[in-house]
């Protein structure tokens, strides 16, 4: 299965980006689907993740209440709504899948066994 990320680009601080992971095939329902960053020089960082099956979600405590996960199985897409955005939110946005995750694993970037190629988001002040 091969995840296309979309939907970065720049933007101001304050604006607002809707990032976009598309599955080439239809995801089993018991896949998670998370979403990570990384900026220069820093390691790959938590931001969200969703269950297909459940729709439960959790984010990162730095993103909590500015970005929202979604999913959309019928387009075999999970969606990154980005708003409030600040300087420090630039990275590139990996989104990723595994279908064996428990909830307390779905922060570690070791846990998803599959990777989309990342889109860059760049905010600035």
């Amino acid at each position: 299965v091969q995840l296309q990320a979309s939907g970065g680009g720049p933007v101001q601080t304050g604006g607002s980006l809707r990032l976009s992971c598309t599955s080439s095939r239809r995801t089993s329902w018991r896949y998670v689907m998370g979403w990570f960053r990384q900026a220069p020089g820093k390691e790959r960082e938590f931001v969200a993740a969703i269950s297909l099956s459940s729709g439960t979600t959790d984010y990162a405590a730095s993103v909590k209440g500015r970005f929202s996960i979604s999913r959309d199985t019928a387009k075999n897409t999970v969606y990154l709504q980005m708003n409030s955005l600040k300087p420090e939110d630039t990275a590139v946005y990996y989104c990723a899948s595994d279908g064996t995750l428990i909830r307390s694993s779905w922060s570690e970037s070791t846990a998803y066994d599959n990777w989309g190629q990342g889109t860059q988001v760049t905010v600035s002040s």
